[in-house]
């Protein structure tokens, strides 16, 4: 396990609930990627995310799918490619689960 943490510290990470609204192929990535566009609704807007996807899930699954992600990191460049917001799922080696709401919430919502 690895180090504890504290409510303030859970407290920075601002997880929204977003839909993925475009997805593009990322040759340019090192691993098989894809680049997606989420929205996270009138407060956040929309943000890019580049995310290892591909064994399991094809553009066409993804398109229209909430997802939850931190939306707080700083930006990271990957390739040629700004990435925005961290997508997240669960990692078993290269296949990612994605982790998403059971029934269709609003876009921006806040995990807490």
């Amino acid at each position: 396990m690895n180090d504890t943490i504290n409510w303030s510290d859970f407290a920075k990470v601002d997880m929204r609930i977003g839909t993925i609204i475009r997805v593009d192929d990322f040759p340019e990535a090192h691993n098989s990627s894809y680049r997606m566009t989420l929205d996270f609704g009138p407060e956040i807007g929309t943000l890019k995310s580049s995310a290892q996807l591909t064994l399991r899930y094809s553009k066409e699954q993804l398109v229209g799918k909430q997802v939850v992600a931190v939306v707080n990191f700083p930006k990271k460049q990957i390739a040629n490619f700004m990435s925005e917001c961290l997508v997240l799922g669960a990692v078993q080696g290269k296949d990612v689960i994605l982790l998403h709401p059971e029934t269709n919430s609003d876009n921006g919502l806040k995990i807490g």
